[in-house]
């Protein structure tokens, strides 16, 4: 009986290296996808197949706001072929899972970037802030991720502006968030630009709940977090970040005022039978 890859709904780790890659030159997408069936899947790696790999999906959308507004931030599309989430608890673990699984794969596939993470804390934002506090929680979690054993994530890394964070009062802090620091409230008169407020799951229609599973990290590109939301579908998400850049009525997301996506990709993460990936050749 097929079942989902263990790590999605598994807890997040203290170590992940977030790899991407390309199919390498004349490497068919069936051949490729063989390579991919032989993998040994559990709760240490988790894998997303893009739009050359699975067909009929998604490949994810660049654009701007509001409206398409050239002065609104900016989404970029950075759509790879293969997305692998190493996972762990040591990170010498995590790295030589991440190497071999490289090697493996290298006859097939190009490795075009990597992103090492981490937890910090009891799983907060680098800027101090708690990360996933509306995550669906127990089978609400798997409703809310998967279909049919598979699933469909979004994937984001955000670098942020420490200067222009540190330069918002605390108050400014928490009202872009929508949240307090301290104690993790949630703030009832906070600006409608407040990220909590911007995307609350319950307030869409239909209702947009995805299981995010996000983490930090820090490398030459600077620091932030790198953004991971599985659903059953990309709806929840593509509906969240139209209203986070003001495509629905023109207000930005405030998390726009010290964060900013560098990367964005479409993964389809296929279900396991065995511990091996059920996809078609």
């Amino acid at each position: 009986m097929a079942q989902a890859q263990p790590g999605i709904l598994a807890p997040i780790p203290a170590h992940a290296r977030y790899l991407e890659f390309v199919l390498r030159a004349h490497q068919s997408p069936r051949r490729a996808r063989k390579v991919l069936s032989a993998l040994k899947i559990d709760r240490g790696l988790v894998v997303g197949l893009g739009a050359r790999l699975r067909r009929g999906l998604e490949t994810f959308p660049a654009n701007s706001s509001p409206a398409n507004s050239s002065d609104g931030p900016h989404i970029p599309s950075t759509q790879a072929d293969l997305w692998c989430w190493v996972r762990g608890e040591a990170r010498g673990d995590v790295h030589l899972s991440a190497e071999a699984l490289i090697k493996t794969l290298s006859g097939a596939f190009r490795l075009v970037r990597s992103v090492e993470g981490f937890k910090h804390g009891s799983g907060r934002d680098l800027t101090g802030y708690e990360d996933g506090t509306e995550n669906p929680k127990g089978k609400n979690a798997a409703r809310a991720a998967l279909s049919g054993g598979a699933s469909f994530v979004a994937v984001q890394q955000w670098r942020h502006d420490f200067d222009a964070f540190n330069r918002l009062s605390p108050k400014g802090r928490d009202h872009a968030i929508g949240r307090r620091l301290k104690g993790n409230v949630e703030i009832a008169k906070a600006p409608i630009s407040a990220h909590v407020k911007r995307t609350a799951q319950e307030s869409f229609e239909p209702e947009a709940f995805m299981l995010r599973r996000s983490m930090p990290w820090t490398g030459p590109r600077g620091a932030g977090l790198m953004f991971v939301a599985f659903g059953k579908s990309f709806d929840a998400f593509a509906a969240q970040l139209r209203r986070m850049i003001g495509a629905e009525d023109g207000i930005v997301d405030g998390l726009f005022r010290f964060t900013r996506p560098i990367t964005g990709g479409y993964y389809w993460c296929p279900p396991i039978v065995r511990g091996r990936l059920l996809i078609e050749f």
